[in-house]
Parts: C-alpha cells; sequence; structure tokens
C-alpha cells in the first residue's frame, strides 16, 4: 500500500473528495457537468418556453449535480482486489 493513500474506509470527506478518482468516475463526472449545464440553459432561457421544458431543466440541473458529486467522491481502491475462485 502506498503510505500517501489510505484505505478508502478510514478517509475523512476532505480526503476523500482530494483523492484520486477512478477513470470511469471520471468520465461520469464530466456528464454530470453536462446535464446540470444543459439544465441550466433550459431553466434560464430567454425565451418563454413550456413548463415542461422548464421543470425538465430543473431535473437536469438535480441529477447532474447528484451524479457530478457522487462521483468525485469515488475514490480508487488501495489494493487490488484479490480474485476468489
Amino acid at each position: 500500500m502506498n503510505k500517501a493513500q489510505k484505505n478508502p474506509n478510514d478517509m475523512n470527506i476532505l480526503e476523500r473528495l482530494s483523492g484520486p478518482t477512478p477513470k470511469f468516475f471520471k468520465k461520469l463526472r464530466t456528464v454530470g457537468l453536462i446535464l446540470a449545464a444543459a439544465g441550466g440553459v433550459l431553466v434560464a432561457a430567454p425565451v418563454a418556453l413550456p413548463a415542461a421544458l422548464v421543470t425538465a431543466g430543473g431535473y437536469l440541473i438535480t441529477a447532474g449535480a447528484v451524479a457530478t458529486a457522487v462521483s468525485q467522491a469515488a475514490v480508487e481502491d488501495c489494493e487490488p482486489k484479490k480474485k476468489e475462485y
């Protein structure tokens, strides 16, 4: 185990947020940011949009924010998993 990297179960929230993020969760974080940005565009559009689109924009913002926060909190495991046969 690398001394700089702790066991994910023993990390506090600040260590977890600044720890190394796995590749899949980096992609998920990017998708979450895109969803939140698209929702923001729908909510803040200067033209009159139907209420359903504005509501969908709010849901996109929420889903994007949650996906981004969860994926940022994921950290790589300090030890590779052992396969059991």
